[in-house]
This record gives C-alpha cells, structure tokens and sequence, in this order.
C-alpha cells in the first residue's frame, strides 16, 4: 500500500510539471505609440541677414527631438532631383553636422525618422536652401592639371594601386589590397587607360577626357556608371569609347575627419560619361594625397558601404 501511494505521489508531481511547463507564456511589448511631436531643427552654418543661405561652407546644424523615440535615422536629397533613392545614416542623439557640397545654391530636403518601441516610426521632412563656395588650393589644381593639362594612370607598379575598405568607419583599404601587377592578366584595360585633366584657363573651368585603348574596367548592370556596359557579366573589360565631361572641384563629402590624411578636396565628374580609374556609379573622387607624381583618390563603391581607393601616377 505504502509501495502504491509513492508511486502515485511521483506520478501526480511528474504530471503537475507538465501542465506548468505547457502553460503558455504570457508576453507584453507594452505600449506601442509611434513617437510624437517629433521636430527637426536645422540651422545653416553663417547665416545672417546678410548672408541668407549660410557662409558658403555648405554647412548644416542639424537637431531632432521627439517624444518617446528611441533613435533617429537621416537622409538628404536635393529637391532638384526627388527620384534619387534616400539613403539613410544613424543620426546619435538626434545631432549631426551636414556638409552639403554641390557649388552654387541648392536646396536640399532633410527627413528624419525617429523610431520608438516594437520598431515604431514617424517621419518628417524640411527643406533648407543653402549656398556652398569652394577655392581649391592651387598646389592640388597645379599637381593635378600642370595649370593645362596633364594625363595619369593607374599605378600597377605599386602594391596597393586599387584597394576596399568600408565607406564609414574607416579611411584605408583594410578589406583587400592589389598586388603589383595583379590585373594584368585578366584586365590589362586598367592600366592602359589615360585620364587626362585639363584646366581651361580663359573660362577656369575644367575638364576630363578619358580615352580606353583596351577597353573600360567595370562590372556590368547596374554596378557600372558608364554607359554602353553590357547588363551581365564578370568584372573585367569591356568596350567604350571613351568621353571627356567637366567636373569641378568641390569639399569633400566623405565625412573623414580632417585629421585623417586628406586633402578634403574632391574631384566631382559631370554627367555619367566619364570615370577615374574604375567605371564607378558615383563621380565624386576625394583626393586623399596629391603631389606632381602621386595622386591617391577615394570613391564610393558601387556596392553600398563599400570605398575602393586608387593609386595613379603621370602617363608616360
């Protein structure tokens, strides 16, 4: 009898375990209210009553607060162009200084997200007109152009010519390197090609012609910037005809800090004609080190969150 009673004992807490570890937990996310009152304050960098649109810096002080929001998110766009897709950056503490680089005066449109709990949003948009002025220093124009023109290519001799790092974070190749010589074999087309840049002292303007005897090192699709590329395919060469555009020189928009080995100048190609070096979607190229035999650019990979650099010297 004794014997019967602790067995059933065992039995009834065996089976009272398994009714409490079946029981369905019970979750709360808790209140899931969008944040609200969110608010963007963006003060341009100079601007008084004499100079409307900022100092010509292209600065902007930005600020978003909101209730209950747990982070913030930033985009820009110039209103001139509300096609091109919004890419979005952490905005700490809802602070950011923006540096808008396009010359002239342009008005740019700022959106903010704050999210709040479960991944709740609210969105909002202002529009600022601001002034950007740029002199580059003459020793860049100088080393670049030899005040007419000048004619480079990529540095096959040196290790390093094309490396890729990450766009934010970083300032160096640190992903991968080239060897000296390394596309030699399968893309010759990157050392052949010449960039020519010419300074066109009776306008001071400029210009860029690229001439490819062996073909335009590129991907294909959507990852070229150049247009006759086929829409499939492997990296590597492909036919073009080269073009010549103008470009301007412009502060750099990379955000690396100016105590970062940085000339804080880039060179802005005009239209999608021409390239530097690698046939990049994008066509502005900061000039990270300039001298009358070296120049070391940094652009913005096709592939988001990617920087390629390249190493050039003068043509022979």
């Amino acid at each position: 009898m004794k014997n019967n009673f602790k067995y059933l004992s065992v039995l009834f807490i065996f089976a009272s375990s398994l009714f409490v570890g079946c029981q369905k937990d019970d979750y709360s996310l808790g209140d899931l209210t969008a944040p609200t009152n969110l608010v963007i304050d963006a003060q341009i960098v100079g601007q008084n009553a004499s100079n409307p649109n900022g100092d010509g810096s292209g600065k902007v002080d930005i600020t978003a607060t909101a209730d209950n929001a747990l982070a913030f998110k930033v985009g820009y766009n110039d209103v001139s162009d509300l096609s091109t897709p919004v890419e979005y950056v952490s905005l700490p503490a809802g602070v950011a200084t923006k540096k808008f680089t396009s010359l002239g005066l342009h008005t740019y449109r700022i959106t903010v997200v704050a999210y709040g709990k479960g991944g709740t949003s609210t969105t909002m948009t202002k529009d600022v007109e601001v002034v950007s002025n740029f002199t580059p220093d003459a020793a860049i124009v100088t080393n670049l152009t030899n005040d007419s023109s000048k004619a480079w290519i990529v540095d096959k001799s040196v290790p390093g010519h094309m490396g890729v790092g990450p766009w934010v974070g970083a300032s160096s190749p640190i992903w991968w390197t080239a060897a000296i010589n390394e596309k030699e074999v399968c893309c010759n087309c990157f050392y052949t090609a010449t960039f020519t840049f010419t300074k066109v002292v009776a306008s001071n303007s400029f210009t860029l012609q690229v001439a490819t005897p062996d073909g335009a090192f590129t991907k294909t699709g959507s990852l070229a910037g150049i247009p006759g590329i086929p829409a499939s395919g492997d990296e590597g060469c492909y036919s073009y005809g080269g073009a010549s555009s103008a470009f301007s020189f412009i502060p750099a928009s990379s955000g690396i800090d100016a105590a970062t080995p940085s000339t804080q100048t880039s060179i802005l190609l005009s239209g999608s004609s021409t390239f530097i070096g690698y046939g990049a979607t994008l066509k502005e190229y900061e000039i990270m080190a300039i001298t009358p035999t070296y120049m070391y650019l940094r652009v913005q990979g096709t592939e988001t969150g990617n920087a390629w650099y390249l190493k050039l010297k003068p043509a022979p």
